[in-house]
C-alpha cells in the first residue's frame, strides 16, 4: 500500500511552473510573502544563520539557537477567499528557485482524522508525520500544508469534543514537536478561517502568525483590471471595484478603512503581537 494513500490530498514538487503562476496571480501579498520566505528560510535551513553568528561573533549565539529551535509552524489566518491555501501551497516555489532547493509540498488530508475508531486519528496523524520526516531523505525541504486546520487542531477546551478528536490534537502536537526534536527540514503551514478555534497549545508553538484580510478597493481594482484587460473601460472597472466592497447591515456599500497597496502585514510573533495590517487578494482558499 502506498504510504501516501489516505494521508495526503496533494503532493507537489518545487520549483514548478504552475505554482509560480498561481503565486504570481496573488495581489497584495508581497509583504506577507517576503516575511514568510524569511521565516521559512531560517526554519528549514538554519545553518546559514549559524554560520553568520560564527563569522561575526565567534560562536553560535544563544539567541540564534532560540530562533533556530522554534517549532517549524506558520499559521495563515483570514476570511474565506483571501488566498491562504494558494499562498501556503506555492510560496515555497520562490524559495526553491532562490536557494536552488528541491522542495516537496504535501497537503495533509482531513481523512487523517479517521472515522472515530479508537486510536485511529492518533495512528494516522503519527504515520503522516513519519512519512513527512522520511521525505527529507530525498528532498532538501518539505512543506506540510494543513488546510482547514481548525478541523484537526480544534481547541481541546470544548466540552462537547469527542475524545478521539482530542486524541488527534494531542497527536498533532506531538508530531509538531517531533520536527523540532529531529531537526527535520520540514515546515508545517496551517490555514484557517477560524483562528479562535485553534487549540491554544498549537497557537503558542507557531513561529509566525500571518493575518490575510479582504482586499482593499485598490487591490480589487487591480485584480479586475488584470482579469478583464480592455474589455471594460477604466471608470467601469473602478465602479465595480467600489461596488464589491464591504457592506453594512442594510446592504449598503461602505468605504471602510483605506490601506496603501503593499502595506506591511499584520504579523504576530509570540508572545507579543504587533498591530500592522495585512492585505491580500481574493483567491482560491
Amino acid at each position: 500500500m502506498n504510504p501516501l494513500d489516505g494521508l495526503f490530498d496533494q503532493v507537489l514538487d518545487l520549483p514548478n511552473a504552475q505554482a509560480q503562476r498561481r503565486l504570481g496571480a496573488l495581489i497584495g501579498c508581497d509583504d506577507i510573502l517576503a516575511q514568510l520566505l524569511k521565516q521559512a528560510t531560517v526554519l528549514v535551513n538554519p545553518r546559514p544563520l549559524e554560520q553568520w553568528s560564527e563569522q561575526f561573533h565567534g560562536r553560535v549565539l544563544p539567541a540564534v539557537h532560540l530562533v533556530c529551535r522554534r517549532t517549524p509552524l506558520i499559521i495563515l489566518a483570514g476570511d474565506v477567499g483571501t488566498g491562504k491555501t494558494t499562498l501556503a501551497e506555492t510560496f515555497a516555489d520562490a524559495l526553491a528557485r532562490s536557494e536552488k532547493m528541491a522542495i516537496r509540498v504535501m497537503r495533509l488530508s482531513l481523512r487523517t482524522r479517521g472515522h472515530g475508531g479508537t486510536g485511529e486519528a492518533t495512528d494516522r496523524i503519527g504515520k503522516a508525520f513519519d512519512v513527512v520526516r522520511e521525505e527529507t531523505r530525498i528532498h532538501q525541504a518539505v512543506i506540510l500544508v494543513i488546510d482547514e486546520a481548525d478541523a484537526l487542531a480544534q481547541s481541546r477546551a470544548l466540552k462537547a469534543m469527542h475524545h478521539e478528536d482530542r486524541a488527534g490534537v494531542n497527536a498533532l502536537i506531538r508530531g509538531l514537536d517531533s520536527l523540532v526534536a529531529a531537526a527535520a527540514r520540514v515546515l508545517a503551514v496551517m490555514c484557517t478561517n477560524r483562528l479562535g478555534a485553534i487549540d491554544p497549545a498549537v497557537r503558542r508553538r507557531a513561529a509566525g502568525l500571518f493575518i490575510l484580510e479582504r482586499p482593499t478597493e485598490a487591490q480589487r481594482h487591480a485584480l479586475l483590471a488584470n482579469a478583464l484587460g480592455d474589455a471594460l473601460k477604466e471608470d467601469e472597472i473602478a465602479e465595480i471595484a467600489r461596488m464589491t466592497g464591504p457592506r453594512n447591515a442594510s446592504g449598503v456599500v461602505t468605504r471602510g478603512p483605506t490601506y496603501r497597496r503593499g502595506s506591511s502585514p499584520r504579523l504576530y510573533w509570540p508572545p507579543i503581537p504587533t498591530t500592522r495590517s495585512a492585505t491580500s487578494s481574493y483567491a482560491s482558499s
